[in-house]
């Protein structure tokens, strides 16, 4: 027999049109005191409720939770995956995550990467992000999660901090196991900033801890020859929109002892100079050697705007 609905009084839609905002707002971009939602429907940035079961075949059960980073939720009609971050620390931390849409064939699988600035202690932020070229992508997993204090966090591209200089690192490049990464200073202030001789290092391990048992050398003839890493020392004035780099090698070499992964550095790029984690991924193995150039002005590289990057 069909039963035909019960009118709702405007009180109770009310209450239903209430309830209903209240979840979408929620459910995506917002913060809660870390109480968790696993349990329960989201009504999801992704554009459709989702469950708290992503769809995934991974039997490994950090690609669904680490470091911090939890999947609520995967949408693969949308190529979507909803997720939080929850800031266990004291501090406020930036992160930089990871993940990877995977399909049926290579060809399918796509890597994307979300930085989530300024997550304060004790708080959850959740997101969603949308793989912008996955093709029928069946499962979201999360790769790689870093995260350094805010206040040490390199600035953004095309913005400048107050100190008028940005510093980063690229991605590096790797032969043979020789690891060679560029650590740059770019002046995106107003006035011109001195630099002489070689950056101060400290190698930060992927629980936060500083990492014993290396020496940070001045140059790098120890352990490979025509990286760049070479040049003596010698004055570098940069002017507005100009950097200066200094090269960072390493072999991850690993024999007897225990291999040492530092994911961070903190990085002076001058004695008095505020302090900045980059995120240089040091696979040192056991060679306990990290090669550091002195600083020597990049004379290719001309910034589009003040504090931007080509």
């Amino acid at each position: 027999m069909r039963r035909t609905p019960r009118p709702t009084s405007p009180a109770a839609g009310a209450l239903l049109l209430t309830a209903l905002l209240t979840s979408l707002l929620t459910a995506c971009g917002t913060e809660s005191t870390g109480t968790s939602t696993a349990n329960t429907p989201l009504a999801s940035g992704c554009g459709e409720p989702i469950t708290a079961s992503p769809t995934t075949t991974s039997s490994d059960p950090e690609a669904l939770e680490k470091d911090g980073v939890k999947i609520l939720g995967f949408v693969a009609a949308r190529n979507c995956v909803e997720y939080e971050v929850t800031n266990s620390g004291t501090e406020p931390m930036t992160y930089t995550i990871g993940f990877t849409f995977a399909g049926g064939t290579p060809a399918s699988t796509q890597h994307e990467e979300e930085t989530i600035d300024s997550v304060e202690p004790g708080r959850t932020i959740r997101r969603t992000l949308t793989a912008t070229g996955a093709l029928g992508p069946t499962e979201a997993t999360i790769g790689t999660v870093r995260s350094v204090p805010t206040a040490e966090a390199p600035a953004p591209a095309a913005t400048c901090p107050p100190s008028g200089v940005r510093v980063y690192v690229d991605q590096g490049d790797a032969a043979m196991g020789l690891r060679v990464v560029g650590l740059f200073v770019e002046n995106c202030g107003t006035a011109a900033y001195q630099l002489n001789g070689y950056p101060t290092l400290e190698l930060i391990d992927a629980d936060h801890e500083p990492v014993d048992g290396v020496d940070v050398l001045e140059g790098a003839g120890d352990i490979a020859t025509s990286t760049g890493a070479d040049t003596l020392p010698s004055p570098v004035t940069l002017n507005t929109g100009e950097r200066a780099r200094a090269t960072l090698v390493w072999r991850n070499t690993t024999g007897m002892g225990e291999a040492v992964n530092a994911p961070y550095a903190r990085v002076w790029a001058k004695p008095g100079a505020d302090p900045v984690t980059v995120t240089p991924e040091l696979d040192l193995g056991t060679t306990g050697q990290l090669g550091v150039g002195a600083w020597a002005k990049d004379t290719e590289y001309q910034a589009v705007a003040p504090g931007a990057l080509p």
